[in-house]
């Protein structure tokens, strides 16, 4: 199956800069994650970044309504910032502070807010494509026109829970969008010695759906894909798959050194990077400048320094507060939301 490129419906000059932010932002504050609260140990646990991936989440999540929902994975960085979770807010969360979205139960991106529309990530991998398809069936239900975008990786798509919520979703016309983060590795397993298949996107037509395979590198393909995919799920026509194929620019973890990826694959992918390629597009359209470029990155910096300072100066979680929240009522903390960060 081919390869979409960007070559239909553009997006309006203040989108395409939105896009930038994101991205840049992402980029940023992943590595400031990765690179520097990890290194130092202010970060415990596993940290899974989506560097060289951006683009798929931004290109496709930027397009929701408030009413939709997005179900993430822990590369899908962007997808929370662009439905309203604030850096301070996510910073906290990552350095177990207590005034974090978990209250310090978890340092990393495992939390959500149905408020913003935003399921939270489920560890065993896949499980979130059979919530995905609930969500969906209960906006179906609704009437409204509302629709769900679900990620999940190559890896992943290989997980019987994802193949049940595809047909699932197909056979009761469910306004769920299936994206595929084909990023190149599961783990450490590349693509040829997972499936047999040249396209994942085959898999659409396989359970009644539409499959189409995008360059996930480039974020107005995706930004596409998605367009017409959201259209048709909002008219009542069901479910699609997209496939965006990409390259996971770091190891599956922090802890990975990914010495498996040949050297040559990631030079060949480094100069796909798409930001570095939204930005050659918006300079040579004139819809920005390299200054403007260049006090977007600044702003983007101080801002993350901010939300960083912020979370190193919060509190941990009082040893007491352990038992909190593992069995409870409506009256739970997590029922009170005082507790996000303004």
């Amino acid at each position: 199956m081919a390869t979409r490129t960007s070559k239909a419906r553009s997006p309006d000059a203040v989108t395409l800069e939105r896009m930038l932010y994101f991205l840049k932002l992402t980029r940023e504050a992943e590595w400031r994650i990765d690179q520097v609260l990890y290194r130092q140990g202010k970060i415990l646990g596993g940290v899974y970044v989506g560097r060289g991936q951006e683009a798929i989440a931004v290109g496709s999540t930027i397009q929701l309504t408030p009413s939709d929902v997005v179900v993430p994975t822990h590369r899908d960085f962007s997808a929370f910032l662009i439905r309203g979770f604030s850096l301070r807010e996510m910073f906290a969360n990552w350095l177990g502070r207590a005034n974090g979205p978990t209250r310090g139960r978890d340092g990393s991106l495992h939390f959500g807010d149905m408020q913003r529309g935003v399921v939270a990530i489920i560890s065993h991998l896949g499980s979130w494509c059979p919530v995905a398809c609930g969500v969906a069936m209960a906006l179906k239900r609704r009437g409204q026109g509302n629709v769900v975008l679900v990620f999940f990786g190559d890896g992943t798509s290989s997980e019987g829970d994802v193949h049940e919520a595809m047909n699932w979703a197909a056979v009761m016309k469910l306004p769920v969008i299936f994206m595929c983060n084909n990023n190149a590795f599961a783990y450490s397993t590349p693509a040829e010695k997972q499936f047999a298949v040249k396209s994942l996107a085959v898999r659409g037509p396989a359970y009644g759906m539409p499959g189409v395979s995008v360059d996930g590198n480039d974020v107005l393909a995706v930004y596409e894909a998605a367009r017409q995919a959201i259209a048709r799920a909002r008219a009542g026509r069901g479910p699609s798959l997209i496939e965006c194929k990409t390259f996971r620019m770091a190891g599956h973890s922090a802890h990975d050194a990914a010495e498996y990826v040949p050297e040559g694959l990631l030079r060949q992918w480094a100069r796909k990077d798409p930001i570095a390629r939204l930005e050659k597009l918006l300079l040579a359209r004139r819809i920005l400048t390299r200054d403007r470029i260049r006090e977007m990155e600044q702003a983007i910096q101080k801002e993350i320094d901010e939300a960083v300072a912020l979370a190193e100066a919060s509190p941990l979680p009082e040893p007491a507060s352990t038992p909190q929240g593992v069995y409870c009522g409506t009256d739970c903390w997590w029922e009170k939301k005082n507790w996000a960060i303004e």
